[in-house]
């Protein structure tokens, strides 16, 4: 096997141009794959680190089954009242896995700055409660700060934090007081002074101009109320996620509670549009790379089988079989897939270095402020990139050298 290896790699050396530019091609299609590979696992960590901890959204959140089917139009039927949210902190409370309960109260109604007003919309939920899921963040996406100004206070209940486009048509700025306006979950209208605490850019360019963020004192006093629409619940992993909402699912139901449990994913469709879309890149990013990679083996091998031919006929003639004729040019073309691959990987790691020291920001999708910009190592990428270039090699390979092999010994050595 050794011997088949050296006299293939002297075969590969002859022509050093061509073998090297095939070798180039291999190792700059691992590298672009990678690299994209790469920045999409970044891409898909930082989406989900945004939502999960920079939001506050947590892994699972809990609803009262049909809130989100029919919570729009009449919300005040589908919140979970006091004595139920008893119940489902003290089910949540058996398991250790659950690191942060947050309940939250979601809200609209009319902003004032005494001459004029708008309509808003607010998620009402307990500041130390979120900051303890952002504290918990593992990436640097989900540890950043996305508002100017100081943070809400549980305890401070007028304290708020207004979008920067609600606050621009309202003309307010950090500091200033406003009146909030809405109907109670009785139908009367109740109206709650407010202090912009904080500014933030809305991750949805569409509610720009609506959106404020309050705490959960300030909306349970505005609807007059005691009760939440749903529960935001932090995991120790996140593996845990799809066990831990089945173990909750049954438990809950055992105490007689009618909820519906929804993991970050499913309530984050933005995640699941954008993964998506990368995917499809990714895949055709793939077949192009690879597609070219296929035709630099397949016109080295045929090039070199067209001015071998007279050399394979004195093989034959030397009683070398057809499949020892095969097994030569594989043995080439599986040292050109793992020497581009080689190359391919130094590539990568040279490109990976280089984006970690220069250390590049960027503005991502639904992140409002400047990040750094990573490309990941993911190992399992390059393996089966190895892998699949060593085997796309070989079978690109196989067409020509099965007809080199077919070839008759006097018209191959008789070949000019």
């Amino acid at each position: 096997m050794i011997t088949w290896l050296k006299l293939a790699l002297r075969n590969l050396f002859r022509n050093r141009r061509r073998s090297l530019f095939t070798i180039l091609a291999i190792g700059l299609g691992f590298a672009a794959v990678n690299t994209l590979g790469g920045f999409t696992a970044y891409i898909f960590s930082s989406l989900k680190d945004s939502y999960i901890y920079a939001q506050g959204n947590g892994h699972l959140s809990l609803f009262k089954t049909g809130f989100l089917q029919e919570g729009k139009l009449d919300p005040t039927r589908y919140l979970i009242d006091e004595d139920e949210a008893a119940t489902i902190q003290k089910v949540l409370a058996r398991h250790p896995e659950i690191v942060v309960v947050a309940p939250q109260l979601h809200i609209s109604g009319l902003l004032s700055n005494g001459k004029v007003s708008t309509i808003f919309m607010a998620a009402g939920r307990v500041p130390s409660a979120v900051r303890s899921i952002n504290s918990r963040a593992r990436g640097l996406v989900g540890r950043i700060q996305l508002f100017d100004g100081k943070p809400l206070e549980d305890e401070v209940m007028h304290g708020v934090g207004l979008a920067r486009g609600l606050a621009e048509q309202l003309k307010l700025d950090l500091g200033s007081d406003a009146v909030a306006m809405a109907p109670t979950v009785s139908g009367q209208i109740n109206a709650l002074d407010a202090q912009v605490f904080q500014l933030f850019d809305s991750p949805v360019e569409a509610l720009e101009d609506k959106l404020m963020s309050v705490s959960l004192k300030f909306a349970q006093n505005l609807y007059d109320t005691g009760s939440v629409d749903r529960l935001t619940v932090l995991l120790e992993d996140d593996a845990m996620t799809e066990p831990m909402r089945a173990r909750l699912a049954d438990e809950l139901a055992a105490e007689g509670l009618k909820l519906e449990i929804k993991t970050w994913n499913e309530l984050s469709t933005f995640y699941t549009k954008v993964k998506q879309m990368f995917d499809v890149i990714f895949l055709f990013t793939f077949l192009i790379v690879f597609t070219i990679v296929v035709m630099s083996v397949i016109n080295t091998v045929s090039m070199a089988i067209m001015e071998r031919t007279r050399e394979i006929g004195t093989l034959r003639a030397l009683g070398f079989k057809r499949r020892g004729i095969v097994g030569l040019f594989a043995a080439e073309s599986m040292l050109l897939g793992i020497l581009g691959s080689v190359l391919g990987l130094i590539l990568t790691l040279i490109t990976w270095s280089g984006i970690a020291f220069l250390k590049p920001t960027w503005i991502p999708p639904q992140i409002t402020r400047r990040v750094p910009l990573e490309v990941y190592l993911v190992p399992d990428y390059m393996l089966y990139s190895i892998l699949l270039l060593i085997v796309l090699s070989l079978v690109a390979a196989s067409l020509p050298a099965r007809t080199a092999a077919r070839m008759q010994i006097v018209g191959a050595l008789g070949h000019t």
